[in-house]
């Protein structure tokens, strides 16, 4: 399966989220570090969801970019 990651650079680390995955997080120093470790995090959930019985999620959630113009 497929999920939409968000990753965002904070201050001094990256983060990453999954909208269709709920509390499926992780943080790391760099963008490819951030990667990794929202892969293992996804599937750490899925595993997870699963040996509770619970179903897994289809996905869901897509992204585009959007670009805006402002005038000066």
């Amino acid at each position: 399966m497929r999920y939409a990651v968000i990753i965002e650079r904070g201050k001094n680390s990256y983060g990453a989220y999954v909208p269709d995955l709920p509390g499926c997080i992780a943080v790391g120093d760099t963008p490819e570090e951030v990667k990794i470790l929202i892969q293992e995090a996804i599937e750490f959930h899925l595993e997870g969801l699963q040996e509770n019985g619970e179903s897994i999620p289809q996905p869901s959630s897509s992204i585009e970019y959007i670009e805006a113009k402002i005038s000066a």
